[in-house]
């Protein structure tokens, strides 16, 4: 019993370490290249139309690491600029999904080879239902009030997307680190929580029952985990640490992706600020993607993987 107590500990500090070197790192990059693009580039780009703006709208959202509710109020300004709403959406989705955070976490404690299909697979959910929302007339479930900004407070978005980009590159080593410090402390408490939680099933859950409940042969296990992780509003770096201990513990890959697309893209705040932009249809619509990237993710990922 002690032994798996001091396993337990164990695994909770080393765990904690790794991610919060690995999210101060990725983020302090990321802070550093967008320092060298100009908003009214990024701007440019996404209003290219078809599947070109959905494409550039998905990659565009796969380079902010933003949480759910730090995308909604850049998803307004791209709204309010006239960008193609398909672009919006393409970006809305991929934004909280494939932000370098969960990449390079997945890389690092998964392998390469898992964070890569997971990159391939959501980012091509992202620009295809953006494609096909668009194609729909999802334009038309716009609210007319929708210019009221909403934030959350996940980081200092408008510092850090005004900070000049003619400065030593002391300085702005120093901003990357104040920017990636602030997008961290909002996180450190779900972080400290899922590594917790992790830290228990690894040290105290039964394999076998894992195995049964959420192994690769069970078919509803990717659905199911992809609805649990809607009200649990778990990012996915407190997603992340939970999904490596359950795997370790038989839990299928595929399953564990899911619940990591289900918490952080159909978060229940996320959803509260995006019925304030969208009629309810469309915010239905959006959690009814969210839910097919996920499954679809899960499934394929238990496929390849």
């Amino acid at each position: 019993m002690m032994n798996t107590f001091i396993e337990t500990l164990k695994y909770f500090f080393v765990i904690s370490a790794e991610l919060i070197l690995l999210f101060m790192l990725i983020s302090m990059i990321v802070e550093l290249i967008l320092m060298y693009i100009p908003a009214d580039m990024i701007q440019s780009y996404l209003s290219g139309k078809g599947l070109k703006g959905n494409f550039l709208g998905a990659l565009i959202g796969s380079l902010t690491p933003f949480c759910a509710c730090s995308t909604i109020p850049m998803t307004l300004g791209f709204i309010n600029s006239g960008i193609p709403f398909g672009s919006t959406i393409s970006f809305l989705i991929a934004s909280p999904l494939l932000n370098p955070i969960i990449i390079g976490m997945l890389g690092v404690m998964v392998g390469v080879k898992a964070a890569v299909i997971y990159f391939v697979i959501t980012f091509l959910c992202s620009v295809f239902f953006g494609y096909f929302m668009d194609k729909t007339g999802g334009v038309r479930y716009l609210k007319n009030q929708y210019k009221k900004v909403v934030s959350c407070g996940c980081g200092d978005d408008e510092e850090t997307s005004t900070k000049p980009r003619k400065l030593t590159f002391k300085k702005k080593i120093t901003l990357a680190f104040q920017g990636a410090w602030g997008s961290m402390k909002p996180i450190l408490g779900y972080l400290f929580i899922g590594v917790a939680v992790g830290a228990l099933i690894y040290g105290y859950l039964p394999e076998d029952f894992v195995v049964r409940m959420a192994g690769a042969n069970n078919p509803f296990a990717v659905p199911v985990a992809a609805i649990i992780g809607i009200p649990l509003y778990i990012r996915a770096e407190t997603a992340i640490p939970i999904g490596l201990a359950l795997m370790q513990k038989g839990m299928s890959i595929g399953a564990v992706v899911a619940l990591i697309i289900g918490g952080a893209g159909m978060a229940i705040p996320e959803m509260s600020l995006l019925a304030g932009i969208f009629k309810k249809k469309m915010v239905f619509m959006i959690i009814a993607v969210i839910f097919l990237t996920a499954v679809i993710s899960g499934w394929l990922f238990n496929l390849f993987y």
